[in-house]
């Protein structure tokens, strides 16, 4: 049997110095809903290659900080919030895409309350975004908002994570239009109805809307159990998920 030649992680490292000066980072998309639009959270890029262009909020990955702890971090240093619901989407990794070097970045995506979370400012720009108006951004941010809005677009009919964008209770009126705001489309009123009442995801409150423009809407909530379910079922696939 042929005994197998064994090099140290010193000898690795030496001779394949180049592979270990590549950067690691982090990038957020945080998805926020309000006057029936959904918006995404920018900060304008300080650099100076892509001056006055907007930006995903994001960061490298620190030397002693494991993968997933960065995105917690970038959200709780740039914006405040924390405790929020997050996902791993893809990783970008094409040469070019960043103009300070190799960097290779795994993207995120958030929901979030605009009612309870207001991102703090900084000395760039932190402002909301209605997405269907976004046209470019820095790097290649644009690439990284679409994919994260897809991968959203194909979970929200079959996992209770939309429920993130609103209050506590709602009318059917309101989930529909937070619905029509992700797809980017007019949904059939009946057949959406239907299908969210066979979901069996709500509790029927026994309220009704008040001081609206329409004829007010029984209010619902999401399952209490069944939200707790998925947000922990999320976190542990987050914490297990290697890249």
């Amino acid at each position: 049997m042929t005994a197998l030649h064994l090099k140290t992680a010193e000898i690795e490292k030496a001779t394949h110095s180049d592979f270990f000066n590549i950067a690691v980072s982090v990038d957020c998309v945080i998805f926020g809903y309000a006057e029936k639009q959904l918006k995404v959270l920018l900060i304008k890029s300080d650099l100076e290659e892509f001056k006055g262009m907007w930006s995903l909020l994001g960061d490298l990955v620190r030397i002693n900080e494991d993968l997933q702890e960065a995105p917690y971090r970038v959200l709780l240093d740039r914006t405040g919030l924390k405790d929020v619901y997050l996902e791993q989407v893809h990783t970008f990794g094409s040469i070019n895409r960043h103009p300070s070097g190799r960097v290779v970045t795994t993207a995120y995506y958030s929901l979030i309350n605009l009612c309870n979370h207001q991102p703090k400012q900084m000395e760039n720009e932190v402002h909301w975004h209605p997405v269907n108006e976004i046209q470019k951004l820095a790097f290649d941010h644009k690439l990284i908002l679409d994919t994260c809005l897809a991968q959203l677009r194909e979970k929200i009919m079959e996992h209770p994570i939309v429920f993130n964008l609103l209050g506590e209770k709602f009318s059917l009126r309101q989930l529909q239009d937070l619905y029509e705001a992700i797809l980017g489309v007019e949904l059939d009123r009946r057949n959406f109805r239907k299908r969210i009442t066979l979901k069996n995801w709500l509790v029927d409150l026994n309220e009704m809307e008040e001081d609206v423009p329409h004829r007010p809407g029984k209010l619902y909530k999401l399952r209490t159990q069944l939200k707790k379910e998925y947000q922990v079922a999320q976190k542990q696939n987050l914490e297990g998920t290697l890249v």
